[in-house]
């Protein structure tokens, strides 16, 4: 898929999710990510949709199949904390943001509250 489609993809997909067309915007991320999976960006839109349909294995499964894109490291992390919470492992869910956090150096760290 040529970058201008996929961005233009991502964006409506973005319209339909802020509009409150939730279904379409989360087929539009689901397409992107199978012409795609590595793609982090429609990877991690799709992962959020389906968190917000309660389909936390199959967000969990997105994110994990994904490369996720160095300026969005924080929302994947979180992400896959909260898949992982969903589905009964808060343990490993903390240990997921615990690590994520301790990767953070410097500025970045300052609105992390101890």
């Amino acid at each position: 898929m040529e970058r201008d489609d996929r961005d233009l993809l991502i964006t409506a997909a973005w319209l339909f999710a802020r509009h409150g067309q939730y279904r379409r915007a989360r087929v539009l991320c689901e397409a992107l990510v199978e012409g795609d999976p590595k793609d982090g960006v429609p990877a991690l839109a799709a992962a959020e949709l389906m968190l917000a349909d309660g389909d936390a294995q199959n967000a969990l499964s997105t994110i994990r199949r994904t490369k996720c894109p160095e300026s969005l490291a924080r929302e994947g992390a979180l992400l896959e904390s909260r898949a992982l919470a969903m589905l009964g492992r808060r343990e490993e869910s903390a240990r997921r943001w615990k690590r994520y956090l301790a990767t953070e150096k410097g500025e970045k760290r300052a609105w992390v509250v101890s």
